[in-house]
């Protein structure tokens, strides 16, 4: 069976590269032919352009042309697949472009022949009533469009607005059942595979459209066209999710996924089939597009496998642990992907970044030679009189280790003119304004927007070239970052990265990546500080972790947060990983908690306006998908009983 994965090797680079002439073509697809099993298909797992119907509508032309010339039932490409998954809002604002998706699925639906055609789309509400649009699945075949089918459970969830946009269709069993050479195949779109209520504690929907279209029509299997997003854990979900399906309902699930990064979000493809055992029987590429042929009835021999780390828990329930390793070749996977497509899909070629010679920065470094090229990538190290010569140093080595283009500039003098023109305006302002603070971060802020001026003027100089904001999700909880300053920038790499887990990803990458040990050691090794004030204390420049906690402690805090929806009272009488190591006062602990909760509430303007970044963990502070209003910044976190509360109410 291998032979047949080594030909469709060579229709994926076809696809590609337009290597293959017709008659290379009739002779892959002749030998390829003699291969397959009676009830075959394939898999479209591809990467759609939101809101580019034209592009997306020819790339899969030639997916179909090649499904035409193949014994194969049908050809199966992801949810929403012509419009591009996700949509946002401008389906609403613009719904020509939903006039073109549907044009453009008439334009499809003429090339097809016998091999269906299965294809996400957004289809136009005709009713008086309900929402605009239908999420829906078309069926191609012999020229025509054939059938459509309705999404009926909408996420309205984390990164997910299916229910802002899309009306639920009712759970019409009759209607999903495609004919299949005589054969009957179910399709589910997506989260209509979500809902069993034997293996969820807790569903959102009322109707299991699985179960239904089980019991009522008796398909010889399902097909679930899906955009299913990449994140922390959620793998160990949907293989223990699908698997269940298939043994429960004793029916074979053929799950053909989306694949590449949305601005925000990222899909990973890993496109599969269970057979009616639950048994996995075949599985895609992840990260890669594929033309990935299957058999619902039997194994052909290729189970792709997925990033190192996650297969060892695939059989292990959904949890939650600050042990990194089972996930760091997906979150380095996932960042590379987003990066590369964020930047192929808005015409961006260059990237431009401050090299600090710390973590954040060299992380950001690597991740994009490695997505983009090290010749589109430029580090500046930006040193001021406080940065150290080691830090210059190590700047210098990575981006030779890299092989990244590098400069150093220093802002000394941008710096000095600046401060001596504040001074000029704020004698001015000291004549109305009586308020100043005793202690303020002007002069960090100064460093950092003078290096943020350099990165942006660069942008605007050279075609195609983007700054890169460095910031990581510790930091960014805790506010610890500058507006216009390392914050600014047109994409975040790390932003949804704890400064642990970096410091884990940089360590796996010197082991992986085909360039080995390119981060200094040095860098891994050095505590992290911006390198913008002095500490008194110390008269060495100021540790983050002194201006904040120790990392390991603030990383559980934002665990326990974003996972077990904890506040202060929860965690102070939890035993956090840190404290197994280190001995801290009830009173540290209290105090820590405090600024955490504190300064996270004072930070909430600064995440509206980070730029885009990739989701990759469980939860995040996305505004893809966290919305927190800024002025809801006065949450009593700490708790206060009921006695508390009519006491306060008294002494009103």
């Amino acid at each position: 069976m291998n032979r047949i994965y080594e030909l469709t090797d060579l229709i994926d680079k076809d696809l590609e590269e337009n290597l293959l002439s017709d008659t290379e073509k009739e002779k892959v697809a002749s030998e390829l032919n003699g291969l397959l099993p009676a009830g075959s298909l394939v898999l479209a797992q591809i990467n759609p352009v939101s809101g580019y119907v034209e592009y997306n509508a020819k790339k899969a032309a030639k997916w179909i042309e090649w499904a035409n010339r193949l014994n194969v039932d049908a050809v199966v490409f992801p949810e929403m697949y012509l419009i591009g998954y996700p949509i946002g809002d401008f389906i609403d604002r613009f719904p020509v472009v939903v006039e073109e998706n549907i044009e453009w699925l008439e334009a499809l639906a003429r090339l097809t022949k016998s091999v269906k055609v299965i294809i996400g789309f957004v289809e136009i509400n005709k009713e008086k009533t309900g929402k605009n649009y239908y999420n829906s699945v078309a069926v191609l075949a012999e020229g025509k469009v054939k059938q459509v089918i309705r999404k009926s459970l909408l996420p309205n969830y984390a990164e997910f607005n299916d229910y802002r946009h899309f009306e639920p269709a009712p759970v019409d069993s009759a209607s999903r059942i495609v004919d299949m050479k005589g054969k009957k195949a179910g399709i589910i779109i997506c989260e209509d595979g979500w809902n069993d209520f034997d293996f969820f504690d807790k569903n959102l929907y009322s109707e299991d459209p699985v179960d239904i279209v089980v019991k009522e029509q008796h398909p010889d299997y399902l097909i679930n066209p899906s955009a299913s997003i990449t994140r922390a854990k959620k793998e160990q979900l949907k293989h223990n999710m699908l698997s269940f399906a298939a043994k429960k309902h004793k029916t074979p699930i053929v799950y053909a996924n989306q694949v590449g990064s949305g601005e925000c979000v990222s899909f990973e493809g890993a496109s599969r089939v269970y057979d009616n055992d639950g048994n996995l029987i075949a599985m895609a590429k992840s990260y890669k597009e594929q033309f990935f042929i299957v058999n619902p009835y039997k194994s052909l021999g290729k189970i792709y496998p997925l990033p190192k780390g996650l297969e060892k828990t695939l059989n292990s329930q959904k949890a939650f642990t600050l042990d990194h390793e089972p996930d760091l070749e997906r979150t380095y996977l996932t960042i590379v992907q987003s990066i590369r497509d964020y930047f192929k899909k808005t015409g961006f070629k260059r990237a431009v970044l401050g090299l600090s010679g710390g973590l954040d920065s060299t992380v950001c470094a690597a991740l994009l030679a490695d997505a983009l090229g090290a010749e589109n990538v430029l580090g500046i190290s930006m040193p001021s009189k406080i940065t150290s010569a080691e830090s210059k140093n190590d700047a210098r080595e990575l981006a030779e280790n890299l092989g990244i283009n590098f400069a150093e500039v220093s802002i000394k003098d941008m710096y000095e003119a600046t401060r001596t023109k504040f001074d000029e305006v704020f004698a001015n302002v000291d004549k109305t304004w009586n308020c100043r603070y005793k202690e303020c971060f002007t002069n960090d802020n100064i460093q950092a927007r003078s290096r943020a001026l350099i990165l942006w003027g660069i942008a605007n100089e050279y075609q195609a070239t983007l700054p890169i904001a460095t910031s990581d999700k510790s930091e960014l909880y805790m506010g610890y970052a500058t507006i216009n300053g390392d914050m600014s920038g047109g994409f975040a790499p790390i932003a949804d990265v704890c400064k642990t887990k970096l410091f884990a990803l940089a360590r796996w990458m010197n082991d992986n990546r085909e360039q080995k040990n390119a981060i200094p050691e040095a860098i891994i090794a050095k505590r992290p500080g911006a390198e913008l004030a002095i500490n008194p204390k110390t008269n060495k420049p100021l540790l983050a972790e002194e201006a904040l906690m120790p990392y390991e402690f603030l990383d559980e805090v934002i665990w326990r947060v974003e996972n077990l929806h904890q506040s202060v009272g929860d965690m102070i009488d939890a035993e956090f990983l840190y404290e197994t190591k280190e001995k801290i006062s009830r009173e540290q602990k209290m105090q820590w908690l405090e600024k955490f909760f504190r300064r996270m509430s004072t930070s909430l303007y600064k995440w509206t306006i980070m730029p885009p970044s990739p989701v990759v963990d469980a939860r995040s502070i996305n505004k893809i998908e966290y919305r927190h209003p800024v002025i809801a910044s006065k949450i009593n976190f700490k708790k206060t009983s009921l006695h508390e509360k009519i006491e306060m109410l008294k002494n009103t």
